[in-house]
């Protein structure tokens, strides 16, 4: 028989914002001999883990509602035997064995479930331990003498001259400075907003680090998704190619070649995710076989994952994240790229770089959304009117309003006919597939041209609904039944990585009829061409396809890293709503690279440009500091406690 007695005392009802999981943490707790506080105070924890945040603020207010505790409160939670309490005294810091506790309380007076704070600890250690040191790969020291240092320094110039062409102005001086940085370094941050040149800088980073090597350098590249990873596989050869037409030496062609380009590769894959136990395979005893290490898109990396990626990568190895630090964070826990360049940037060592001079056309764009980056509503007021029509607010408000907005848009997408436009049929002809390819290519640009993105999933402004509404103009205008699902011009988005047939979470396709009228779904392919394949596009029965959804309108959160000419951008009307943030609004808008129209109310706008995130966790303090916690007793473990006795009541 179980010793464990789950008394429901009612306690777990009394917020109605608490998940079952919540509910069942209070229950556990108090089975444990916990009071009613700590349960309380754990469950809100537990809700604020669910917000992302990596802690829970006991003193002062909370975005969650929780009231703040009193003094005498937060010493009665300190006296409990399940919290670990951090206190510092003299500069000294004392922890009561913090690796026994399921619950932490540190000398910010932030409540934290044991895992989030081993986790921070953990991930903090290592970034400072990263930027103490240089990686094995780099070149050998110089005779320590003036001319010899001038020598050096000269050689780096050389090298950026040649792999910049010799363009020393504004523009690129930031580029240039991330490049000449990330040499002798084992963590380098690149951040910026889309348009500056990010990925570009990052090959450049690249063959800096051959060139300066010892020996051949052994490279992986990845994302958080298999979308964004193809995306950066994409750039890279994109811009090796060029790099070769550019006329370099040939001694940079041949470690042009060297730069990796190939399959898409996820983090999870990247560290070897293994399911059946939620782990990862690479670790600190078998770590990631690569000199140097570079994840794009890091800012929907999370603290846990962070922490496996710093434990996978060597520690004499060199890892490169490269994000935008202004954009939406994880949808899991902490706000992992926003705390480390907040931490880093200002700090001495350079181990930071920001870019900042977009390369984009259309200027009024980069000026709205700096605006909003800033949180200045007047800013934004005056930008907008500025745009000369590039941005547009559309007062949307009501469902009728919705549904106006959602007519012409898809008036708009009906107007596309080389989205219902017939494909060659399949054949072994090598013109014939490249017409295929060709015609399959240029619907898909159309499809890629414009987006309307939602800030919710669910309800009547989320995406599923509006997908709905737009599926039934649209079948209505060209004249398709209504029970059919499959028809020339739906736009599916896949939501499953399937890496037998190369689909991952977040690729959109398009299902076309060739002359025959067979339907298949395209899509770009970011992998190696196969010899006699389409060099571009892949088909697919549609019945082949892993799980996925219509793709007429898309979440804001899954357009991160992608960009179109023109977007549409749904906010939900009310003020109120917590969905609403200055990285939400940012990340949407800065999708666009021509046009963009805001659909919301005037109180939606201000509200999401006067609410940042600001996600509660210190990694940002453990980063900037020296982390003068001294475990004593069992010291941190590996595995969360699991020694605690149940209260047999």
């Amino acid at each position: 028989m179980s010793g464990f007695a789950f008394v429901r005392d009612g306690g777990e009802w009394a917020c109605e914002d608490w998940r079952a999981l919540e509910r069942a943490l209070y229950r556990w707790v108090r089975a444990h001999g916990g009071s009613v506080l700590l349960a309380t105070t754990a469950a809100w924890a537990s809700r604020a883990d669910g917000d992302g945040d990596a802690a829970l603020p006991l003193a002062g207010a909370n975005r969650l509602g929780m009231a703040p505790l009193s003094p005498a409160q937060i010493d009665a939670l300190r006296a409990e035997p399940m919290v670990a309490d951090v206190v510092v005294s003299d500069d000294v810091a004392h922890d009561d064995k913090v690796g026994a506790r399921p619950f932490v309380i540190d000398r910010a007076l932030r409540f934290y479930l044991w895992r989030n704070h081993a986790q921070e600890r953990a991930a903090a250690a290592a970034i400072r331990a990263r930027c103490a040191g240089q990686p094995a790969h780099a070149e050998r020291a110089e005779a320590v003498s003036i001319g010899a240092e001038r020598t050096k320094v000269d050689s780096v110039e050389s090298d950026l001259d040649a792999l910049f062409h010799g363009e020393r102005n504004s523009d690129v001086e930031a580029q240039r400075g991330a490049v000449r940085g990330v040499i002798g370094r084992r963590l380098f941050v690149l951040t910026g907003a889309p348009g500056t040149g990010k990925t570009t800088t990052v090959l450049r980073m690249l063959l800096m680090l051959q060139r300066r090597a010892q020996r051949p350098l052994s490279m992986q590249i990845a994302a958080p998704t298999g979308k964004a990873a193809q995306r950066l596989a994409q750039s890279l050869r994109r811009g090796k190619t060029q790099l070769r037409a550019s006329g370099l030496s040939p001694g940079w062609l041949a470690l042009i070649d060297a730069v990796p380009d190939g399959d898409a590769q996820t983090v999870h894959r990247l560290l070897g995710y293994q399911p059946w136990r939620n782990g990862f395979r690479r670790n600190a005893h078998d770590p990631v076989a690569a000199d140097v290490v570079v994840v794009d898109e890091a800012s929907m990396i999370d603290l846990g994952m962070l922490r496996s990626l710093l434990d996978a990568v060597k520690p004499d190895a060199t890892l490169i994240l490269v994000g935008d630090a202004d954009q939406l964070t994880s949808v899991a826990t902490g706000s992992v790229l926003m705390d480390i360049v907040t931490a880093l940037e200002t700090a001495a060592g350079g181990a930071v770089a920001r870019l900042q001079h977009s390369f984009r056309a259309e200027r009024a764009l980069v000026a709205v959304n700096e605006a909003v980056r800033n949180g200045d509503r007047d800013a934004v007021g005056a930008a907008i009117a500025a745009a000369d029509g590039a941005v547009l607010v559309r007062a949307v408000e009501t469902a009728p309003q919705l549904r106006e907005r959602l007519g012409n848009w898809a008036n708009g997408l009906a107007n596309e006919s080389v989205l219902r436009q017939r494909v060659p049929v399949l054949a072994q002809d090598a013109v014939a597939s490249a017409a295929r390819a060709q015609a399959v290519g240029v619907a898909l640009g159309a499809l890629a041209r414009r987006q309307l993105l939602c800030a919710l999933r669910e309800g009547p402004f989320g995406a599923l609904t509006v997908n709905g509404c737009l599926e039934r103009l649209l079948r209505n205008a060209w004249n398709v039944p209504e029970n059919t699902e499959w028809y020339a011009g739906r736009p599916i988005m896949i939501t499953h990585n399937d890496y037998a047939a190369g689909l991952f979470n977040g690729d959109v396709g398009l299902c076309l009829a060739d002359a025959d009228g067979r339907l298949q779904v395209w899509f770009e392919t970011a992998q190696r061409a196969r010899a006699g394949a389409d060099s571009s596009v892949r088909a697919f029965a549609p019945n082949t396809l892993p799980l996925h959804e219509t793709a007429f309108a898309i979440t804001i959160h899954k357009s991160q890293g992608s960009e179109y000419d023109d977007v549409a951008v749904l906010l939900p009307p009310e003020a109120d709503n917590r969905i609403l943030s200055r990285q939400l609004l940012y990340t949407a808008l800065s999708r666009a690279r021509r046009n963009v129209e805001i659909w919301a109310s005037a109180a939606a706008i201000e509200a999401a440009i006067g609410a940042p995130v600001r996600r509660v966790g210190g990694l940002a303090e453990r980063i900037g500091a020296a982390d003068t916690l001294s475990l004593t007793g069992q010291g941190e473990a590996e595995d969360p406690p699991t020694n605690l006795k149940p209260n047999r009541r």
